[in-house]
C-alpha cells in the first residue's frame, strides 16, 4: 500500500508536530506500507492528514484525518478566528473515510458535534517520544545550570507563542504556591510578562527529559484537552503529575496522577507540591502500537469507494461552522 502522509506539521513546535514526527517515524519502522511525504496524494492509495489544516474537501483518494480536539467548535467565543479558518476543514473532516482521534473523549465530540458515525472514528492514543525517559543526576544538574533553574521546582510544558485559553498558564502563574514555577516551551511576548516564573524557551528533547526528571512535579491546569501529552512524558521521566480533572486527562492518566477540580487551581498547585516519588509508570502504549493501529486504519480506508462518495452529516456541524 502506498500512503501519502502530509508531513508539513512535523516542523511545528506544538503537539501536532510531535504527533506527526513520532507517527511518521514509527510508520517507516513498521515497514507495512510505503509512506510518501506529500500533501498532494495523487498516485497513492490513501492520504493521511495528521492535522486539520491538511484536510481536503475533494480528495482524489480515500482520506484519513487526525483530529486532535474540537476546541474551536466547542468554544466559539475564545477561538473565533480559528473557527473561521477551519470552516471548510471541518466539512472535509466530515467526508473523510476515517477520522483518527487520541481519546474516547474526542471521539464523543466528533460523533456528537460533527455527526461523524462512530464506525468511521478510530481511537489511537499517543505516547512519549523515545528520548523522554529519566535522566541521570549529571544531566539534570547540567540543564539546571544551563537554564538557571532552582533546586526544587514545579514544571509546565507547552507552546506559548500566543495565549491558549484552555491551558490557563497565566492563571497558573498567579496561583498560590510555595515552589518556583518553570515554564518550558517556545514563547511569545505575552509569556515574558507573566509574574514570578522561569521561562526556558524551546529546548531539545534531551534537555526536556532532564528538566522533567529534575522537577518536583508537573502541574497541568488545562480545563480542556484532547489527549494531554506532557503528563505522559513527565511520567515517562519518573516525575509525578497533578492535573485538572477533565475527561481526556482522566481517560489517559487512569489513576496515574492526582486530579483536582478545574475550579480549584490553588488545590491543584498544592497537590503538585505535595506529590511524592516514585511516580507511577506511564501508560504502556507506544508509538509502535500507534503505527500498527494507524496502518489498520489505512487498510480500512483503502477499501472505501472514495471520500467524495461518503455522505455528509445533515445538519448540526455545518450549522455550527456557518454560525461561527
Amino acid at each position: 500500500m502506498k500512503v501519502a502522509f502530509d508531513s508539513r506539521p512535523a516542523k511545528s513546535t506544538h503537539g501536532v508536530g510531535r504527533y506527526a514526527r513520532c507517527l511518521l517515524g514509527a510508520l517507516r519502522d513498521l515497514g507495512a506500507c510505503e509512506v510518501v511525504e506529500t500533501h498532494q496524494p495523487r498516485r497513492c492509495e490513501v492520504f493521511h492528514s495528521p492535522w486539520i489544516d491538511g484536510a481536503m474537501l475533494r480528495c482524489p483518494v480515500p482520506m484519513v484525518v487526525t483530529l486532535h480536539d474540537l476546541a474551536p467548535l466547542k468554544r466559539h467565543g475564545q477561538y473565533l478566528r480559528s473557527t473561521l479558518r477551519f470552516k471548510l476543514r471541518y466539512l472535509a473532516v466530515q467526508r473523510a473515510a476515517r477520522v483518527i482521534v487520541p481519546t474516547c473523549a474526542v471521539a464523543d465530540d466528533v460523533e456528537s458535534v460533527l455527526e461523524v458515525p462512530r464506525e468511521r472514528i478510530a481511537v489511537i492514543p499517543e505516547a512519549a517520544a523515545a528520548p523522554l525517559h529519566a535522566r541521570p543526576a549529571a544531566e539534570v544538574s547540567a540543564v539546571r545550570a544551563r537554564y538557571e533553574l532552582p533546586e526544587r521546582y514545579l514544571v509546565w510544558v507547552g507552546a506559548m507563542q500566543r495565549p491558549d485559553p484552555r491551558k490557563r498558564v497565566a492563571a497558573l502563574a498567579r496561583a498560590t504556591r510555595s515552589m518556583p514555577l518553570v515554564l518550558v516551551g517556545p514563547t511569545g511576548p505575552w509569556a515574558h510578562e507573566l509574574p514570578g516564573v522561569t521561562l526556558t524557551g524551546a529546548v531539545s528533547d534531551d534537555e526536556l527529559a532532564a528538566i522533567y526528571t529534575g522537577a518536583h512535579a508537573l502541574v497541568f491546569p488545562s480545563d480542556d484537552e484532547g489527549f494531554g501529552l506532557p503528563p505522559v512524558e513527565a511520567l515517562a521521566c519518573g516525575t509525578p503529575v497533578a492535573a485538572s480533572d477533565v475527561p481526556a486527562l482522566r481517560e489517559v492518566l487512569d489513576g496515574r496522577a492526582v486530579l483536582r477540580d478545574v475550579a480549584d487551581l490553588d488545590g491543584l498547585v498544592a497537590a503538585a507540591e505535595s506529590a511524592e516519588r516514585p511516580a507511577p509508570p506511564p501508560p504502556a502504549w507506544t508509538w509502535e502500537d500507534a503505527a500498527q493501529a494507524t496502518w489498520q486504519v489505512y487498510t480500512e480506508a483503502a477499501g472505501e469507494t472514495g471520500c467524495s462518495q461518503i455522505a455528509r452529516p445533515k445538519h448540526r456541524a455545518a450549522a455550527l461552522v456557518k454560525d461561527a
